[in-house]
């Protein structure tokens, strides 16, 4: 999972846009999807944050997008029972509300084989206070927050080539955390978004994005339309160390 533990002052971004957030849920309302059973732990995590309200004014509160998973007393896995999501990576939170941990995310190849066991493990383990992080990585071909691609990745990338893909390919940077909440043992999911143009990193860092775009896994490369734009993004990175 790559999770390193967090003090509580590096939880959230210190200094959100707030007037983005907003608009950001007015323009896409489809973001929020709330169970019923999502009402008391989103109080409860509004009152952590100092807010009246729930889910959703603690989301519109902060840079990142907030989630909330739940173990039913009757079952034995967690089900994403809340979701505020105003800049999804390309997926759709009314597909996913309700869905156990497998489930949500059963797309990825090799998840099953290589990570449930220890997800499901750490997820029952959590203990209240304790925060954790870890990062995660998309190409994306829009450096809009909000990317929800509805073409082929070989049409969405079908502009990019090696002499452009550092201004036509957009590396989103996603910076998660994890908590449980002490009073309803909700886990709180939160994901930050951060989008740059390729040419914006520096070499060093250009260079590892293009080892790890070659490593991905068979499947789920493929997933993440990697075999449209890894032979430019590898290119592009060759000519900067050459």
């Amino acid at each position: 999972m790559g999770l390193v533990r967090l003090d509580e002052e590096e939880w959230l971004q210190p200094a959100p846009d707030l007037e983005a957030r907003a608009a950001a849920f007015v323009d896409w309302p489809e973001g929020i999807q709330l169970t019923d059973d999502a009402q008391a732990p989103g109080q409860e995590l509004a009152e952590m944050l100092g807010l009246n309200g729930a889910l959703p004014e603690a989301a519109c509160s902060a840079h990142e997008d907030m989630c909330l998973l739940r173990r039913a007393p009757h079952e034995d896995v967690y089900r994403l029972i809340g979701a505020t999501v105003a800049w999804p990576s390309d997926w759709y939170p009314k597909d996913k509300i309700g869905l156990s941990l497998r489930a949500l995310h059963a797309p990825i190849a090799g998840y099953e084989e290589q990570l449930a066991t220890g997800v499901d493990r750490f997820m029952e383990t959590l203990k209240p206070g304790a925060i954790y992080g870890r990062c995660n990585w998309f190409i994306a071909a829009t450096g809009e927050r909000r990317w929800l691609e509805t073409r082929t990745y070989a049409k969405a990338f079908a502009h990019v080539t090696p002499g452009n893909a550092g201004d036509t390919l957009f590396v989103r940077s996603e910076r998660q955390t994890l908590r449980r909440l002490p009073r309803t043992g909700a886990i709180l999911f939160t994901i930050g978004i951060y989008v740059e143009p390729l040419a914006q990193l520096n070499q060093a860092s250009v260079a590892r994005l293009a080892n790890a775009v070659r490593d991905l896994v068979k499947g789920e490369g493929d997933r993440r339309g990697a075999p449209a734009y890894a032979a430019s993004l590898i290119e592009f990175a060759d000519r900067g160390n050459a």
